[in-house]
């Protein structure tokens, strides 16, 4: 049974009014372009009761209430009116339902032309069934009208136009009959227009989503189901565009039609994809609904720019409940864990075949060796998070993939360790290469961090950070481990003699650093130059060197100056970022240098302030080197420490002596 069919089924009845002969005549005349004479005052009376022509009735209308009022005209103005008959077949819906309800109220009393009193025995019972007869015959047009709404063309709008006035007419027509107090309304009120008019509309929408077809491009969808969500998703896009670019117009704007039909397509395609859902379906079928679900519908069709004015998303609710999506969600992302793991298992087991096959990494413009393990994992876990956070809407539900990280992250780091043991060829160049991979999956987690659970977060830059700790140790041992000679004549009077051999050594070294990425041999020297000013201020705290007189000291503190300079072209060269351990060579030689107990109590003052990290160990294994201070000097130097500590403040940001391990113990401390 087709939307005609149930039309005619609102009423029980099929028949249409008859043509009078009179009202084909006049009909005919008007479709021929001929000219309608007027009709007289005293005809349209006359044919009044036959409903031949529109006559205003003065009607009784509650105060606040529109009484039917468009078209019509008083019986002695001389103008050109239709008859009901002509009105309905020239689809003038409106003007018709206006010449019914005059009819109306006349018949049952609710206008002034007769006396209430007197209306149950003046009318005839033939009269009130050729009206309800009337009524029957014209809302069977506006129903047809309506029904064709998004089928008919540019030609047809008015029909719709006037049906829509139809039904506002009646609505009102139904609200004085329910507000007039004792009335007894025909039998045909109410006629709930309205209501009827929202269930006809739902019967068109399932008859147009029944009916859908294949759209442009369907058959490169890969399965049946993916072919029927996206005709059916086309199918509501296509027509509420056309709602709100043609059928709006012939709404008026309290029917609020663009809504009504959102909900209608809205509920159509929800309950389709409800019954989808409840099939077995693979991730593929599972990841096309969710999409619609989340993104296609709500942002392409909800958020179309020439829908979302007059329609609101949030207000029609999500397009599956919560108990629905659920477990198409947790198969969608069980799946994609698995996947992404997978991939990242790959990605390191092809690396470490690498790795062992005994050649060097790939040299980026012949300049730095690179590993592609962190491009291809970053790839994979970026590309999957990307999908569901498209397919799924949501950034939070994208949370279990790129935890996967953690777990990869503490397998990368276990297989990089085992590799470092052994001694191959290719161990420093490999070491060179996961540096720069290192750095780029730490800058990934920093980017992605919003994304993690701040433990997860936490967890992959303390195993990152300490893979870059193992692979920066294993150089910089290399290079301290050559240097050890010349580190042990520091803080002796071999070094009193020549200063720190270890200079040139040192730049030779650091200028075997190559084939590192940039950043990384930077971060490489600038944690070199850390640790040689550590050490070397460790080993002048040793107590192996002792300064009797002021030439003794001032010379040493010469000595520190001059150390200090070269090892800052050194280092500055290099490309080392750490420049504030320039100047601690220069401020413990002032220390040196001076020879008033006073003015040294106060330079000491200064370099704890400087160096918050500074400790009463340092300050006597410091002021162990001047043989010309006595015990009780150190003592009140440093008693005046602990003392002026906390009024002096702080200047340093930087911790430096908390590195150097000094054993100092002592009956004067």
């Amino acid at each position: 049974m087709g939307c005609l069919d149930c039309v005619m089924l609102l009423f029980g009845r099929t028949k249409t009014a008859g043509q009078s002969a009179e009202g084909t005549t006049a009909l005919q005349g008007l479709e021929n372009g001929a000219a309608v004479s007027e009709v007289s005052p005293t005809t349209s009376v006359v044919n009044w009761k036959q409903g031949k022509h529109k006559i205003k009735i003065p009607g009784f209308v509650k105060r606040g209430m529109k009484s039917p009022k468009a078209d019509t005209v008083d019986v002695a103005s001389p103008t050109v009116l239709f008859s009901f008959e002509e009105n309905l077949r020239l689809r003038r819906l409106c003007e018709a339902s206006q010449q019914l309800i005059a009819r109306e109220d006349y018949l049952f009393g609710r206008g002034e032309a007769r006396e209430h009193a007197n209306r149950a025995t003046e009318r005839g019972e033939s009269e009130e069934d050729e009206l309800h007869r009337d009524y029957e015959a014209l809302l069977v047009q506006v129903w047809l009208a309506v029904e064709a709404s998004l089928v008919a063309g540019p030609g047809k709008r008015e029909s719709l136009r006037s049906a829509a006035l139809c039904i506002l007419q009646e609505e009102e027509q139904d609200q004085r009959w329910q507000e007039e107090p004792g009335a007894e309304p025909p039998i045909w009120r109410p006629q709930h227009c309205r209501r009827n008019h929202d269930d006809l509309l739902r019967k068109v929408v399932e008859e147009r989503m029944d009916n859908a077809e294949d759209p442009n491009g369907a058959e490169k969808l890969a399965t049946p189901l993916k072919k029927e969500i996206c005709k059916l998703g086309k199918q509501v896009k296509e027509d509420l565009l056309k709602v709100a670019r043609e059928v709006k117009a012939c709404y008026p704007e309290e029917f609020g039609v663009c809504k009504v039909y959102a909900w209608l397509y809205h509920q159509a395609f929800s309950g389709r994809l409800a019954k989808m859902a409840k099939l077995e379906l693979d991730v593929n079928d599972t990841s096309y609904l969710l999409g619609w679900v989340y993104t296609y519908y709500p942002k392409e069709v909800l958020k179309h720019k020439e829908l979302e004015k007059d329609i609101n998303g949030e207000a029609l609710g999500p397009l599956l409940p919560e108990d629905v999506l659920r477990p198409l969600e947790d198969q969608y992302l069980s799946h994609k864990e698995s996947q992404v793991k997978e991939w990242m298992s790959k990605a390191l087991r092809k690396e470490e075949e690498e790795w062992h096959g005994g050649s060097p990494p790939e040299l980026i413009m012949d300049q730095y060796y690179f590993s592609a393990i962190a491009v291809d994992v970053i790839q994979v876990v970026d590309g999957v998070v990307k999908e569901a956070v498209t397919i799924l809407g949501n950034i939070s539900k994208a949370q279990r993939i790129i935890c996967q990280l953690e777990t990869f992250f503490i397998s990368y780091r276990r297989t990089f360790e085992e590799f470092m043991k052994g001694k191959r060829r290719n161990t420093k160049a490999v070491i060179k290469a996961n540096l720069a991979s290192i750095e780029q999956f730490k800058e990934y987690v920093e980017k992605v961090g919003d994304m993690l659970p701040k433990e997860t977060k936490k967890n992959c830059q303390s195993i990152l950070s300490s893979m870059e700790d193992i692979a920066y140790r294993y150089f910089s041992n290399i290079i301290h481990e050559n240097l050890k000679t010349q580190y042990r004549q520091l803080g002796t009077t071999s070094w009193l003699l020549g200063g720190f051999q270890a200079v040139d050594e040192l730049k030779r070294h650091i200028q075997d650093c190559q084939e590192l990425k940039p950043t990384c041999k930077q971060e490489l020297v600038s944690r070199i130059h850390t640790q040689v000013m550590v050490e070397y201020v460790r080993r002048l705290m040793r107590r192996k060197l002792k300064l009797k007189d002021r030439e003794q000291q001032e010379a040493a503190a010469s000595l520190l100056c001059e150390d200090s300079r070269r090892l800052r072209i050194v280092f500055t060269d290099a490309g080392s970022e750490e420049v504030w351990l320039h100047e601690i060579l220069p401020k413990i030689a002032e220390v040196l240098k001076l020879q008033d107990p006073g003015a040294i109590q106060l330079e000491v003052i200064t370099l704890a302030r400087d160096y918050p990290d500074l400790s009463k160990d340092h300050v006597s294994a410091l002021l162990h080197l001047k043989s010309n201070l006595s015990s009780a000097q150190i003592k009140r130097i440093n008693q005046s420490l602990v003392e002026n500590r906390g009024s002096v403040g702080s200047l340093g940001t930087h911790p430096f002596f908390s590195s150097v391990h000094v054993k100092w113990t002592t009956k004067i401390m």
